[in-house]
């Protein structure tokens, strides 16, 4: 069976100095990655979020619904400024709730409401049915496998030379 990548070698067959096999391999992550991409938008529309504040409800979900904004900056690589206009659209729209501390008012802390998680919750589930509908191409074997494979290569680049 022929895919897109197997048109774009014989393409380029001849005229560009690579090896077939890597630049195979290479183009056909690429394109599973714009896949990946525009099915994370698609879902992120279908449950009304933007990527933006997916992404910070994504952190705080991950740190048990609740941070201060320089931890969120800080994983988000965001200046101080950016995070306070990410947190006040985020509030606004009542996903997030800024919380003073009781010991020291300095400190606020940011909480996930109901509302935030609940949209996170339905934008995960919609994601994992892409994801799993992509990877569904392949035998649970394989799936097994390919996951085996991808991470000796990551490894190998995560790996200090």
């Amino acid at each position: 069976m022929e895919d897109s990548v197997d048109r774009h070698l014989a393409r380029w067959r001849g005229k560009a100095p690579f090896d077939e096999v890597v630049e195979g391999i290479v183009t056909r992550m690429q394109l599973l990655m714009k896949h990946l991409a525009h099915t994370k938008e698609a879902v992120l529309a279908e449950v009304g979020l933007q990527e933006f504040a997916f992404e910070t409800i994504h952190r705080l979900v991950a740190r048990g619904g609740s941070a201060t904004p320089s931890e969120l900056a800080a994983e988000l690589l965001l200046s101080p400024a950016g995070m306070t206009g990410r947190l006040d659209t985020l509030e606004r729209a009542q996903l997030v709730r800024r919380v003073r501390g009781t010991d020291d008012r300095r400190r606020v802390d940011v909480e996930l409401t109901g509302k935030g998680h609940d949209l996170w919750t339905a934008a995960m589930t919609v994601r994992a049915e892409a994801e799993a509908e992509m990877v569904a191409a392949l035998a649970p074997a394989d799936q097994a496998l390919l996951n085996g494979l991808l991470k000796q290569m990551l490894t190998r680049v995560e790996s200090p030379s």
